[in-house]
Parts: C-alpha cells; structure tokens; sequence
C-alpha cells in the first residue's frame, strides 16, 4: 500500500470532543465485541443498543455483515482481507467516538494484531469484550447454518474451523454465553459502562 501524500493535513475545529460529549451527557467509547460466529455478539450488542437507547445514550452498532455489504464489499475472508476489514472499522469507529457516540461493534475479528490495532486507533475508550461460547454450542446454534456449510467444505477460511481464532487474553469484559442470560449479559456490559464513567459527561476541568 502506498504511503500517504504530503500535502495531507490534519485539520481541527473551533467544537472539540468534549463538548460533543458534554452535549449528549455521556463519553463516546467503543465496545468491541468478538467472538466465533454464533457466539451471541450482535445478540449481545443490539440488547446493550436498546437498554442504552431507553436512557436516552447515543449509540451506534456496526454489525459485520452490514460493513461488509457497504464499505467492505470488495474484500473477501484471506488473513489480508480480515485485517483490512477491521482496519477500516476502526477508523469509522474512531469518528463515531470523536463524535461523542456509544459505539457497539460486532465483529468476529478473530486475529489479536488486529483488535490491538484497533485499540491504538480509538485509544483509552476502547473496551473488548469477549463473548465466549464453545465451539459446539456455537454449532448448535448455528443460525446461518454456516458451520455446516463450512464443514462439508462449502465455506473456506471459515474461524473456528479452517482458520483460527486468537481469543483474547485480557479482554475488559469476558461474556461467557453459553452459561449466561442475555440479561445478565447486558447487565454486565452496562454496569462496565458506569464503571467507567461513560454514561457521564467529561468533568469540566475549567478552573
């Protein structure tokens, strides 16, 4: 790829992010949801989503296959592809936080480089969680029936499969949903958020 252009300049105006943040009453963040196929993450996402937008937050959830219907259509699922997919996410999610907005993400990102990256792109206001379930429960569900697609030989480069997946070692929250409620689930994202103090505007540190 190849480098950026010179004449490229960052610019930055009069409104900043906090006052963003201070508009909407909370601090904009980014849960980055990953986990197998299956696992629950957008199940997990769009029930944090309705509990957050029931008290009023803005939120925001970016879903992979939707991305992938816009503005990642051209890629495919070989390791260069899927990095480049959550390279992009990234950046759009970068905006969305600068914006002030709760950012829900459901990707199954399944290389660690690659959610790090990520992280060094949002900064402090990124939150991983792991949604884990076992890979038999996950076939079990199979909602798309791609586990079956995938071990007939149908799907190549499918994760948990015929390509890895590196969960995370530290992540800020560990979901397990196959023993865990949807309720308890969204309780435990939403009792983090507080935690953090992102469901509260960025303290005014005018003297």
């Amino acid at each position: 790829m190849s480098s950026h252009p010179r004449n490229l300049t960052r610019h930055a105006g009069a409104v900043q992010r906090t006052d963003r943040e201070r508009l909407l009453g909370q601090r904009g963040a980014v849960l980055w949801f990953t986990g197998l196929s299956g696992s629950g993450k957008s199940t997990v996402a769009h029930a944090v989503e309705e509990r957050l937008a029931a008290a009023g937050r803005l939120t925001y959830v970016l879903d992979g296959d939707n991305v992938r219907h816009g503005l990642c259509k051209d890629l495919g699922f070989a390791p260069a592809d899927r990095s480049e997919n959550i390279r992009r996410v990234g950046e759009v999610t970068a905006l969305l936080v600068d914006a002030g907005v709760l950012v829900l993400t459901s990707f199954i990102s399944p290389y660690r480089s690659d959610r790090a990256a990520v992280r060094q792109i949002v900064g402090k206001d990124f939150v991983e969680v792991f949604v884990d379930a076992p890979l038999e429960v996950c076939e079990a569900r199979d909602p798309k029936g791609l586990y079956q697609r995938a071990r007939k030989g149908e799907i190549a480069e499918f994760t948990g499969i015929s390509a890895p997946y590196e969960a995370p070692e530290r992540p800020d929250l560990h979901l397990r949903t196959g023993s865990q409620s949807l309720a308890e689930c969204v309780t435990a994202v939403h009792d983090l958020l507080a935690a953090r103090g992102l469901l509260a505007p960025p303290a005014d540190t005018a003297s």
